[in-house]
């Protein structure tokens, strides 16, 4: 405890550990990203660590120069300062990268959330080195890197389980799309809801693009039904979303 209230003091040493820390702790999480091929990785995520850590040391360089070396310009235009505005700013300001990383597919599928979420998220732990506040560093990096390496496989296997799927298929007519919901009642399917979207493609083709809510039976893989539906002749592509 006595080397955690050393660190935690405003010194030339103390500041090189946080930068460090935000660094190494910043690039562990993009590593991550960057092997899945996700849109902000390794270098990003560094930079933002480190970067939020870098605007919460300043605010505290700030203050205390402004008690110290400024104290006297500070008295004579009743400068206030306030360590915790530029690390508010942080947090607004990483809005803008998490948008850019947000994608909605062809498939009417929203990617990129989770890699919007743990910019954020790490912008946060940048936060919490340049405090200082080691305890809440190594708990908010441990539960980031929990959420985007373990927990994806709890998710993958809750979902294959689940009797609820999402089908994003594309067919030729709206005829198609008849024939294809009675193939999927004969497998005992349920289709509680459905969008349908018309486009017209080159050369007066017509293609139809639906997004179908389905309800499965008992023990009938998400596999096993996207197989069977995919030899359909009527289906041009065919996806889980």
């Amino acid at each position: 405890m006595a080397l955690l209230n050393e660190l935690r003091q405003f010194n030339l040493y103390s500041v090189i550990l946080r930068l460090t820390l935000a660094v190494l702790f910043g690039g562990i999480i993009g590593v991550n990203r960057e092997h899945k091929h996700r849109p902000a990785g390794f270098r990003t995520y560094m930079m933002v660590c480190m970067g939020a850590a870098l605007t919460m040391v300043l605010g505290q360089y700030q203050y205390a120069a402004l008690s110290t070396l400024w104290a006297d310009a500070q008295r004579e235009v009743g400068m206030i300062a306030d360590v915790t505005r530029l690390g508010a700013q942080v947090i607004n300001g990483i809005g803008f990268l998490g948008t850019g990383t947000i994608l909605v597919t062809e498939q009417r599928e929203v990617k990129g959330l989770t890699t919007a979420a743990g910019l954020w998220a790490t912008a946060c732990v940048g936060l919490a080195v340049g405090a200082g506040f080691y305890e809440g560093v190594l708990l908010g990096f441990l539960s980031i890197f929990l959420c985007i390496e373990v927990l994806p496989y709890v998710e993958e296997f809750a979902l294959a389980r689940s009797r609820n799927m999402n089908l994003y298929v594309e067919l030729e007519t709206l005829e198609q799309v008849r024939e294809f919901i009675a193939q999927v009642k004969e497998l005992n399917i349920q289709v509680y809801d459905m969008e349908l979207e018309r486009q017209r493609k080159a050369e007066e083709q017509e293609q139809v693009s639906v997004v179908f809510y389905l309800r499965l039976p008992k023990h009938q893989t998400h596999t096993k039904v996207l197989t069977q539906l995919a030899y359909s002749p009527a289906v041009k592509a065919i996806d889980e979303i």
